[in-house]
């Protein structure tokens, strides 16, 4: 299974200890899933991601010379990691949720890209390479 996240919060996961994937419902799945990079991304959600990693650095400082890498070399449009779904809360003292739900992640790991057409919710990737 996969779910499908929008660059660059798919490298925050994978890079930045983003431990919270902010949803507007609930889930009862839990364990590993694959991180699917979805294909859009805006200027507005790469600048919105840097002003988050920011503020965040403020209070939770990340690795030296972590730095979100240029608009253009996030990768779209396919698998990038796996991840697992820990819990589902509507309530965190992460500084990355922000609701209405928050799937807790744990052992976010990248894994070798894999281009395949995303979808909405959770999907069976290999179904539609």
């Amino acid at each position: 299974m996969a779910l499908s996240i929008r660059q660059p919060w798919c490298w925050a996961i994978l890079e930045a200890g983003k431990d919270i994937e902010n949803r507007s419902w609930w889930t009862s799945r839990r364990g590993p899933i694959c991180i699917h990079a979805s294909s859009g991304m805006t200027g507005f959600e790469y600048e919105d991601c840097l002003a988050t990693l920011h503020g965040i650095s403020a209070s939770h400082p990340f690795a030296p010379g972590l730095r979100l890498p240029a608009f253009d070399d996030l990768q779209r449009g396919g698998i990038v990691g796996v991840v697992d779904i820990v819990d589902v809360v509507t309530r965190s003292a992460s500084p990355w949720f922000f609701g209405n739900y928050g799937f807790v992640l744990a052992n976010a790991r990248a894994v070798p890209f894999v281009p395949v057409k995303g979808k909405q919710g959770f999907f069976r990737w290999q179904e539609r390479l």
